[in-house]
Formats: structure tokens, C-alpha cells, sequence
């Protein structure tokens, strides 16, 4: 599967704009601010029906203009797909596969595995668990449709049990089998959703390990730990034991909504022990162990987005990175970068096919 052509109208700062890609490596050089990682956005909309970067669809308009417009077509088994998604100010968003619209975008999850890495991503270092929960979800997601609409529904559910609890208080009433209702289905998702993700990190875990010890060359040791209350805990139990806190605060307090990720460095947190450098290895490895996981589970490559990810790199891990993409396990991919000469430098030494695009 490639992406072989993106044309853009209205998408950020690109008026109108077409690309026509390699089967292997694209890059895109430029300054600062002159929309490469916007294009990036682009490839990544149409898998996901959403900006990697801004979650407000409006805002990816461009400027005094009444819509945008992102259209691909890629190659995928042998034939032609087209994939288009829009949006009008004051109108839903538009998802069409060859033509047809999605009524769901969740149906068109997983259809065009991709991967980003980004600076964005330091955000799972320094950010709150709902940032490692979205990342842990992101990657379940993309091949597991039954998990996705549980995700859908333990929220909906969620969001229904925490305005009952609001209810409760600001009219000074409690009903016990009321809230018993909602308690049995939280249970009922939680429980099959905590049960995916176990499984998911056990196997997800060491192909992490694996690409960390590649990037770093044995430098350091690492690892990723898997915290829930339902380790201790069933889900009832744990809504059973934190019912006055809840009753309190006015917000269900326990549950898989509060799962959470530790990212370690020699046994201590990375966000505090982890150099720059570190931390950025952490999260390209991370990445690329999502990638490997991907394509295992659907026998799909996924198309690889690498945005700036030579900045803050000494060149070993850079030379690492590329080796481990000079391998054939690696399909589609795109590169960000402000140095063109840097960038063509290390293409080179990939021995693929590649394209420049001087922004």
C-alpha cells in the first residue's frame, strides 16, 4: 500500500497544492512555517478523519476562506483507492471512500494504516494519562473495531453516570439502584476493555524494548509499565470503593478512564532522569513499535510519517533510525526537515528510491 498522489485546497497555510509521490521515501524540505508538516497533517487526515496536530476541525480551514479539501488516491492490492475528506464552515465533515460517503468515520479506522512521529509526541512524556490512554487507544483502534465501540460506549456511559452524580448534588438526593445501572455497565465495557489492553501491552511491550535497544545501541535500558485500579480491583469493586469521593466531587473518580502508562529510564521516570535526546528516542521507539504492531496484526505496511525527527539526534541514533528503516519491513515514508542538505544525506545512505520537495 502507497499513497501515490495528495491534492490539497484550503488546508491550513496551502492554498492549492498537488503532490505526486515515490513508492519509497518523500521528503519535504523548508523553512520554518512554510507548511511541511501541514502536509504531513494532510496524509494523516485521511486515515484518521482528523488533524494530528489541531483537534478543531474549523481551525484547519484556511484563513477567510468557506472550506478545505484534502484528496488522495493510493494503491492499495493492486487497485486505485481514493479517499477524500472536506469540510464546509457551518457543516459536518465529509469522509468519502471511491465516492461513497462514510456514515461512521470509526468504519474508516484502521482502512489506511499509518504511524506520525512528531515533536507532538513529547506530549506523552510531559502530559496527564489521557495522553497515554489516547495513545494506547490509537494503536488498539486501528485493528480492532469491537474494542473502539466498547471505548464508545464505557464514555457515553461514563458521561451519563458522572451527570447523575451532578444530579445527586445539587438536589441533595441519592438513588443507589439508579446509579447500580450505570455501575453494572461501566463494569460490563471496562472489564473487556482493560482485558484488551493487558493483552495488547504484553505483546506490545517487547517489540518496544526491541527498538530502543536498536536506536540507543545498547546504551541504556528502558521499559514501559502498565498501571490500572483493575489489577487490584474488579470494576465493581472499585466504583464500590470510591462512591463518597465520587459523591464529593461529583464525577466517577475510579475505572480502565483512569489507566495510565510509566515511561522509565534505568528504573526512574524519563520525564525527570531522561535527557533531550533520550526522551526522543523513547518516543521513536515507541513509535516504531507501534508501526511493528500494526503491521503484524492487519499484514498491512503502515505508511510512516517522520516529522523534524533529526533535531535533537546525535548522529549514531540518527544512523541507527536509518538503518533500521533501510530494511525491508518498512513501505511508505515521509520526512520533515529545514536542512535539505542534512535530509539528502540520509536518504542517500537508505539505498531506496526517494523524492525532494523544496517548499
Amino acid at each position: 500500500m502507497y499513497l501515490q498522489k495528495i491534492s490539497l485546497v484550503n488546508f491550513k497555510n496551502i492554498e492549492s497544492q498537488t503532490f505526486d509521490f515515490q513508492q519509497k521515501i518523500n521528503c519535504f524540505v523548508g523553512d520554518n512555517g512554510v507548511g511541511k508538516t501541514n502536509v504531513l497533517d494532510a496524509i494523516y487526515y485521511l486515515s484518521f478523519a482528523k488533524s494530528y496536530f489541531n483537534s478543531v476541525a474549523i481551525q484547519n480551514i484556511k484563513h477567510n476562506e468557506p472550506f478545505f479539501m484534502i484528496e488522495g488516491e493510493y494503491i492499495l492490492n493492486d487497485r486505485t483507492e481514493k479517499i477524500v475528506c472536506s469540510l464546509k464552515r457551518g457543516q459536518k465533515k465529509v469522509l468519502k471512500r471511491n465516492g461513497k460517503n462514510y456514515e461512521k468515520f470509526s468504519e474508516h479506522i484502521g482502512q489506511i494504516p499509518l504511524v506520525i512521529i512528531s515533536p507532538a509526541d513529547r506530549d506523552l512524556v510531559t502530559e496527564g494519562s489521557d495522553t497515554r490512554r489516547k495513545f494506547i487507544d490509537g494503536v488498539i483502534s486501528q485493528q480492532n473495531k469491537t474494542y473502539l465501540q466498547d471505548l464508545i460506549f464505557y464514555n457515553k456511559v461514563l458521561s451519563q453516570r458522572n451527570a447523575l452524580l451532578k444530579y445527586f448534588a445539587a438536589n441533595r438526593t441519592f438513588d443507589a439502584l439508579n446509579l447500580s445501572v450505570y455501575n453494572e455497565q461501566l463494569a460490563i465495557y471496562g472489564t473487556k476493555i482493560y482485558e484488551v489492553r493487558k493483552d495488547f501491552l504484553e505483546k506490545f511491550i517487547p517489540i518496544f524494548n526491541e527498538k530502543y535497544q536498536i536506536i540507543s545501541g545498547d546504551k541504556e535500558s528502558v521499559n514501559l509499565i502498565y498501571k490500572s485500579q483493575l489489577q487490584d480491583f474488579s470494576m465493581l469493586e472499585a466504583l464500590k470503593k470510591s462512591l463518597e469521593k465520587d459523591k464529593i466531587l461529583q464525577y466517577t473518580t475510579s475505572g480502565i478512564h483512569k489507566d495510565d502508562l510509566n515511561f522509565e529510564i534505568e528504573e526512574y521516570p524519563i520525564k525527570k532522569f531522561g535527557s533531550q535526546g533520550q526522551q526522543k528516542s523513547y518516543l521513536i521507539a515507541l513509535k516504531l513499535a507501534q508501526f511493528e504492531f500494526i503491521k503484524q496484526q492487519s499484514n498491512i505496511i503502515p505508511i510512516l510519517l517522520f516529522d523534524d525527527i533529526f533535531d535533537k539526534l546525535d548522529e549514531n541514533r540518527v544512523l541507527q533510525i536509518i538503518e533500521l528503516v533501510n530494511n525491508d519491513e518498512f513501505g511508505q515514508i515521509f520526512i520533515t526537515d529545514t536542512h535539505s542538505e542534512r535530509t539528502e544525506n540520509i536518504v542517500k545512505q537508505s539505498n531506496k528510491p526517494y523524492k525532494i520537495f523544496k517548499l
